[in-house]
This record gives C-alpha cells, sequence and structure tokens, in this order.
C-alpha cells in the first residue's frame, strides 16, 4: 500500500475511542496503533516507526499537552491534539507549545482524517498513500456550473457569488465522485470513505449530502446535469457535458 506504510499512534485512554478512531484510520490504508498513557507511549515510539501521533488532552498520568511538548523537544514527528475543552485558550496554546493540528470532541470522521493528512503532507510529502495514486488519474480542476474546482489544492470557488463556499462534507463527497468520474459509485462505497458505517438511516444521510451539493453546485436541482443518479447503482459525477469542462 506503501513505500512504508505511515503508522498513526493513538494515545487514548478511552477503549471505545480508541476503536473508533483506529478504525477510521485503518480505513484510510494506514497502519493504528495505540497507547492508553503517555508513559505506554513512549514505550511504542521506542520500538516501532511512527509517522504521526494523535493525542488526548485528558490522559491519566502526563497530560497529553506535557507528552506533546516532551516529544516535540526531541523529534519533528506530527502531532494531532484531541481536546474536549471548550476554551480556545487551551487549544491555542496546545498548539503553540507542541501540536501541529488539533481537532475537538465530538468530531466528524472527515475532519479527522482531513487533519491528520494536511499534517502529514507537510511533515511527510515523501508519503503518498495508496488512494492518492489511484487518484492522480482524476482531473485536477472542474468547471461545474459556476463553479471552479481546484482538486489538488482542495479549494471550491463560486464565480458568481464569492460568499457562497462548500462544507468539508460537501467537499469531501465531491472528491469521492470525482476519483471515479462518469462511473456510478455507490452509497456503500461513499460511506465507507467518510468513515460512516452503513445502515439505512446513515444511507439517508449521504442522499442529504447529495441533495446539499446539488443546491450548491447544480442551476436546477431538480434536473441535476453533474451529480446523478443511477438508479440501484448509486451516484454520478458527469463531466462529459461541455460546462462541465475547465
Amino acid at each position: 500500500m506503501l513505500s512504508e506504510r505511515i503508522r498513526i499512534l493513538i494515545v487514548e485512554d478511552d477503549p471505545d475511542m480508541a476503536e473508533l478512531v483506529s478504525d477510521l484510520v485503518e480505513a484510510e490504508g494506514w497502519m493504528p496503533l495505540t497507547a492508553p498513557s503517555a508513559e505506554a507511549a513512549a514505550v511504542v515510539l521506542e520500538r516501532e516507526t511512527v509517522h504521526l501521533v494523535l493525542v488526548d488532552h485528558n490522559l491519566p498520568g502526563a497530560s497529553g499537552r506535557t507528552f506533546a511538548q516532551r516529544l516535540r523537544a526531541r523529534t519533528n514527528i506530527g502531532i494531532v491534539m484531541v481536546t474536549a475543552a471548550g476554551s480556545a485558550a487551551d487549544r491555542v496554546l496546545g498548539l503553540e507549545t507542541a501540536a501541529d493540528d488539533y481537532v475537538v470532541k465530538p468530531f466528524e470522521p472527515i475532519e479527522l482524517t482531513a487533519r491528520i493528512k494536511a499534517v502529514l503532507r507537510r511533515t511527510y510529502p515523501s508519503l503518498k498513500p495508496e488512494r492518492e495514486t489511484e487518484r492522480e488519474h482524476e482531473p485536477a480542476a472542474l468547471k461545474l456550473g459556476d463553479w471552479s474546482i481546484d482538486l489538488k489544492s482542495r479549494r471550491a470557488v463560486c464565480l458568481s457569488d464569492a460568499t457562497r463556499s462548500l462544507t468539508s462534507a460537501e467537499f469531501a463527497l465531491l472528491e469521492i465522485l470525482a476519483e471515479t468520474p462518469n462511473t456510478p459509485v455507490t452509497r456503500a462505497h461513499i460511506l465507507d470513505r467518510l468513515g460512516a458505517e452503513s445502515d439505512r438511516y446513515i444511507d439517508r444521510n449521504v442522499d442529504v449530502l447529495v441533495l446539499r451539493l446539488r443546491r450548491k453546485i447544480e442551476r436546477n436541482p431538480d434536473l441535476p446535469r453533474h451529480i446523478k443518479t443511477r438508479r440501484g447503482k448509486g451516484y454520478v459525477l458527469d463531466t462529459d457535458d461541455d460546462e462541465a469542462r475547465p
């Protein structure tokens, strides 16, 4: 999957949360390693190659912030802090002292994986996940209606209204569809990529997300030209239309 598979160390004392994050990490093709405390994490780091540490702010014994500070003092490894702290000052202090980024509980799976990817790109630019290799054939840019979309820089600009923007979930859906343009993508695949469990309730959430994206991208969401439904097969990003080409 990688010339050197990316290893993510999850420092989390809550077993259920550690399992959840491990599943998200594994779904991205990375290898999860877990430790319930700063002391246990130090042991893992001594014996394993680790590319990024995801550390909970509140840990038994040494706090996540203290652990991150000690780690930063001896290495440039990527550090993402997971915090439930409501104080902006707490989060800023964590960034200033050690962490490369932070995510606040409760978080959406796509937000966590997006932040991990951003830190990995900065700290290990030569490492390329299999999914990124598979996407090299996808178009770097798209023009969909009034929108100019640059997939490489992850920017979507509405040319007719600069105040309009896509949410992270909407852009993630667009990226998934753009990986295989003009080919139907099933709900199950979309759910897997978004890190969600497949059941009827979540399936319906995919439909709602598609509807939200259509309302922003399509000039007539009721007669979509770009994000189409293929009955029994899923959704497809249609780039064959001249209007959809850069």
